[in-house]
């Protein structure tokens, strides 16, 4: 069984979603990034404990950064999904890609061509 998602989603492997700070994820839109969705393991289920815990609670803290700055917080996702899930997995990457497609470029990069 072969899954398919948008050839735009680039795929950052990491030990757990709980790494991931707040500074990695705004760097991601400073550097061009139209969206960013984080996956993590099901809640309960991280094998950092509480990894994907933290990780949500960054999330929340970095969309209302986005949203300050005029880049939408509805750019960043995060989905709790079990590592066996391929098929909600594929599904999820092609519904954010075509909410991000719908939301438009990163603004960033509109200011950065004017400039």
């Amino acid at each position: 069984m072969r899954l398919s998602y948008p050839a735009s989603v680039k795929i950052v492997k990491i030990p757990c979603t709980g790494r991931v700070d707040t500074i990695h994820m705004l760097e991601a839109f400073a550097n061009g990034a139209d969206g960013v969705c984080l996956v993590g393991c099901l809640e309960g289920d991280c094998h950092f404990i509480a990894g994907n815990i933290r990780a949500g609670k960054r999330v929340l803290y970095a969309k209302n950064l986005l949203d300050e700055a005029g880049i939408g917080g509805e750019r960043l996702e995060m989905y709790n999904l079990s590592a066996s899930d391929g098929r909600k997995f594929a599904f999820v990457m092609r519904e954010i890609t075509e909410k991000i497609i719908g939301l438009g470029p990163n603004p960033i990069k509109t200011v950065n061509r004017k400039a």
